[in-house]
């Protein structure tokens, strides 16, 4: 399927005003970098505790943080989700691995004691366990006559957890009236749950703690990955094609890789795991991009050695314009669709693709290329030098011998 046939766009033409650009974003990703001491990490990479928590209403942001920095010390950082979304994300930086459990016990009796009744006596179903669960109705069933065996009753603890986990509820139970759904709750065991339990406006559903010398090894691992994989690509390429056409391509890789980092420092957002696998996509994708245009160029050389090289680069370029056209516009369209709709677990590795895929697609034509046509243009020149100047010594006239001179007359 063909969506341009027989197009003569001179792209080329409109090289320095994107070289310019490039140039310019990439200034201002680095100075950004520099300002701000770097990229901002994620937990996975500096180490820390991050907790997920859902909350009945709209969170109280200011409140969390507020309440929290009073008990752990450190960096503080309370995010919302998606916008709709009443989840926060809670994360606090830590440079000793003893603070690791210490602070997410910190974290949540914080909550407990500024959302939940922590004085009552009262188990919170929403952030309770099963097992914690089993052991505050044990008792309770048994004074209220309420004859129930240890199997069955850890049958019902896990019926009612479950029931709090699956969705809409998704970990979060607003009145106890709704567990009468459950299998095996009864009026009296519901009467019991009220008496031995209380619902917190909050639940925590999901807590990851990274300590900082892994979250070190990560980040070295990650740097060395993405430089492998494009220091094989450069390999691959140089045999592949010249050698030019790799530095071509990593330039372009590097050049892609450069100024994502750079959007990221520029809007503040941290980079984790899933940042990285969205940069090693986009490394993959743009080389792909780039080598389908130079082996188009590889192909029209071997027909057309006497056309020239700039224009030999646009009617390469134009005869693979649909499917660039095709394949970075699908592709955007659903990177686009997980930024807009993912979600926050998301959202820094759809970020890194919208912005990878537009910054990607224009590099290979007007970042790549022109340096493989510069490249060409500079070893010309020089190669018609070498042949002017032994030129040029040949034509220096041969000294006139000394001798007598012969006088006619």
């Amino acid at each position: 399927m063909e969506l341009f046939k027989n197009t003569s766009y001179d792209f080329l033409r409109w090289k320095w005003p994107f070289i310019i650009a490039s140039l310019v974003l990439s200034a201002a990703g680095l100075i950004s970098l520099a300002v701000k001491g770097g990229p901002r990490y994620g937990i996975d990479f500096k180490g820390g505790t991050l907790m997920t928590v859902k909350f009945s209403g709209k969170p109280p942001v200011d409140n969390i943080r507020s309440a929290v920095s009073k008990r752990v010390t450190g960096e503080i950082s309370v995010q919302n989700f998606e916008s709709g979304s009443n989840e926060v994300a809670i994360g606090t930086e830590l440079t000793d691995e003893r603070q690791l459990d210490q602070n997410r016990r910190a974290i949540l009796n914080t909550l407990t004691a500024t959302f939940g009744q922590p004085n009552s006596g009262k188990l919170d179903l929403n952030n309770a366990g099963g097992s914690e669960l089993v052991s505050r109705l044990r008792d309770a069933l048994a004074r209220n006559n309420v004859a129930m065996s240890d199997i069955q009753l850890e049958t019902l603890a896990k019926d009612i957890l479950a029931f709090r986990n699956s969705p809409p509820r998704s970990g979060l139970i607003t009145s106890f009236d709704q567990l009468s759904a459950v299998p095996g709750v009864t009026p009296a065991v519901l009467s019991t749950l009220k008496q031995e339990c209380y619902l917190a406006p909050f639940a925590v559903r999901d807590t990851q703690v990274v300590g900082p010398k892994v979250g070190s090894e990560l980040r070295q691992r990650a740097i060395w990955a993405t430089l492998a994989a494009l220091g094989g690509m450069l390999i691959y390429i140089a045999f592949r094609f010249e050698w030019i056409y790799g530095v071509a391509a990593v330039v372009a890789c590097f050049h892609d890789t450069i100024i994502t980092i750079g959007f990221f420092s520029l809007f503040n957002k941290e980079i984790d795991l899933t940042v990285i696998a969205a940069l090693l996509t986009l490394v993959g994708y743009s080389m792909n991009d780039t080598i389908v245009i130079f082996d188009r160029i590889r192909e029209n050389l071997k027909l057309s050695r006497r056309e020239p090289l700039e224009q030999l680069i646009n009617r390469s370029v134009n005869q693979t314009l649909s499917r660039t056209i095709m394949t970075s516009g699908l592709t955007f369209l659903t990177v686009l669709a997980l930024f807009l709709f993912g979600g926050q677990v998301l959202h820094g590795f759809s970020f890194a693709l919208v912005v990878g895929i537009l910054i990607g697609t224009y590099s290979s034509v007007f970042v790549a290329s022109p340096i493989v046509l510069f490249w060409h243009n500079w070893f010309d020149q020089r190669k018609r030098s070498a042949v002017v100047v032994p030129a040029r010594v040949n034509a220096v006239k041969e000294p006139v011998r000394k001798g007598p001179v012969k006088v006619v007359k």
